[in-house]
C-alpha cells in the first residue's frame, strides 16, 4: 500500500465522527444552531487556506476573507441570473474565479514575505471591500452587477436536496471533506515536499531542484480556491451577504483564529471554523456581545505565539501521542543500551516520500 493509501486508512475514523456528526447535529440542535454549525463548517475551508499558507509555507496571508467574498459575490450572480443552473457548480465556479484572483494576489509572495507581504494582501482585502460597498451584492437584476431588478430582492438559492437547514448542514459538511481530502493528497504528495522544502530554505529548495515560483503561486491558487468555495457555501446558508461582512478586519480575524487553533495541522482548520462561528453564537444566545469573542481570539493568538506555537491542535495531538505512547505495551521494544536492528530493504513508500519534486 503506497504512503498515500496508509493515510487516507488513517483518516477513516475521521469519516465515522463526521458521518456521526451529519447525523446528530441536525437532529438535536435547533436551527440557530444549525446555522452556525454550518457557518462553522464554511469558516473552516476557509481557515484550511490560511493553513496551507502559514502552516506550510510561512507566508503570511491577509486576504482569505476577501476572497471568501469573491466566491460568494460569483455563485449569487451566477445563482439568481439562471436558477435553473446546479447550485454546486456556481459553488465550484465561484472557487475558480476566487483561485484567479488568490494567485494574482500571491504574484508579490515570489519577491515579498513576513511584514511587506502582510501588507500587501491586507490592502487588497481593503480593496476588496471598497469595490463590493461600491457595487453591492446581486439583487437579481440585469448587467454585470445584478443590481436594481424591478421586483423583490431575492437570496441565494441552495440545492433541491439541500434546501431545508439540516439538509444543507449535511451537504455543506460533504464539500468541506472533500475540500480537506484535496488539500491531504496535496500534502502527500510532491507539492507538500516542495512546500516543507521552501518553508525551511528557498535556497536550498532552488538548489535541489524544486520550482519555486510554480509551487509557492500554487499555494496561493489552492488557498483561493477553498476560500471561493468556502464563500459559496456561505451565500446559500445566510440567503443574502451583507457587504459590511468581508471587511480588510475580518481577514486579520481569521488569520489569528487560524494561526491560535494551529494552522500547522488539519485538524486545526476545523477548530477555527468552530471557535469562529461557535463562540460568538453562544454569547449571542446568552445575550452577551459576540464582538467580545474578538477580544478572545486576540488574547488566545497572542497565547499562542508566545507559548503554543502550534496552537491549539497542536497540544491535542501532543496529548494524543502522549497517552498513546502510554498505553502501547512495551513488549518488543529493544533494551536499554541495545541499538534496535533496522530492516534490509527500505519501504518503498519512504523512498518515494524522499524524492525531490521537480
Amino acid at each position: 500500500m503506497t504512503r498515500l493509501g496508509r493515510e487516507l486508512v488513517r483518516l477513516l475514523p475521521v469519516a465515522v465522527v463526521m458521518l456521526f456528526l451529519a447525523w446528530w447535529i441536525p437532529a438535536y440542535f435547533s436551527s440557530y444552531w444549525l446555522r452556525a454549525f454550518t457557518a462553522a463548517v464554511v469558516y473552516s475551508l476557509a481557515a484550511l487556506g490560511v493553513g496551507l499558507l502559514y502552516g506550510r509555507l510561512g507566508l503570511v496571508s491577509l486576504a482569505n476573507f476577501a476572497l471568501l467574498g469573491v466566491g460568494a459575490w460569483v455563485s449569487l450572480r451566477l445563482g439568481l441570473h439562471d436558477p435553473r443552473l446546479p447550485v454546486a457548480a456556481n459553488i465550484v465556479i465561484g472557487g475558480i474565479v476566487a483561485a484567479a484572483i488568490g494567485t494574482v494576489i500571491g504574484l508579490p509572495a515570489l519577491r515579498l514575505r513576513g511584514l511587506y507581504l502582510a501588507l500587501v494582501t491586507l490592502m487588497s482585502a481593503g480593496a476588496f471591500f471598497v469595490v463590493i460597498n461600491a457595487i453591492g451584492f446581486p439583487e437579481g437584476g440585469s448587467g454585470f452587477t445584478g443590481r436594481g431588478g424591478s421586483g423583490a430582492v431575492r437570496n441565494a438559492p441552495r440545492p433541491s436536496f439541500a434546501e431545508t437547514d439540516s439538509a444543507y448542514f449535511r451537504f455543506a459538511l460533504v464539500v468541506a471533506i472533500l475540500g480537506f481530502a484535496l488539500v491531504l493528497v496535496h500534502l502527500r504528495t510532491s507539492p507538500g515536499r516542495a512546500w516543507a522544502m521552501i518553508r525551511r530554505s528557498e535556497a536550498a529548495a532552488h538548489s535541489a531542484g524544486v520550482n519555486v515560483t510554480m509551487y509557492k503561486t500554487w499555494a496561493f491558487t489552492l488557498a483561493g480556491f477553498l476560500a471561493g468555495v468556502a464563500g459559496g457555501l456561505y451565500a446559500a446558508n445566510i440567503g443574502r451577504p451583507g457587504t459590511g461582512d468581508f471587511g480588510a478586519a475580518s481577514s486579520m480575524i481569521l488569520f489569528g483564529i487560524s494561526v491560535s487553533a494551529g494552522s500547522f495541522h488539519l485538524l486545526g482548520a476545523a477548530l477555527a471554523g468552530l471557535l469562529a462561528r461557535g463562540l460568538p453564537a453562544l454569547f449571542s444566545q446568552h445575550g452577551i456581545n459576540a464582538e467580545i469573542a474578538n477580544m478572545i481570539f486576540g488574547f488566545l493568538l497572542m497565547f499562542s505565539l508566545t507559548a503554543a506555537p502550534e496552537g491549539a491542535a497542536g497540544q491535542l495531538t501532543g496529548l494524543a501521542r502522549s497517552i498513546r505512547a502510554k498505553l502501547t505495551p512495551r513488549r518488543g521494544r529493544p533494551a536499554p543500551g541495545v541499538e534496535p536492528t533496522r530492516p534490509a530493504g527500505p519501504d518503498a513508500a519512504d523512498q518515494a516520500a524522499a524524492e525531490v519534486p521537480s
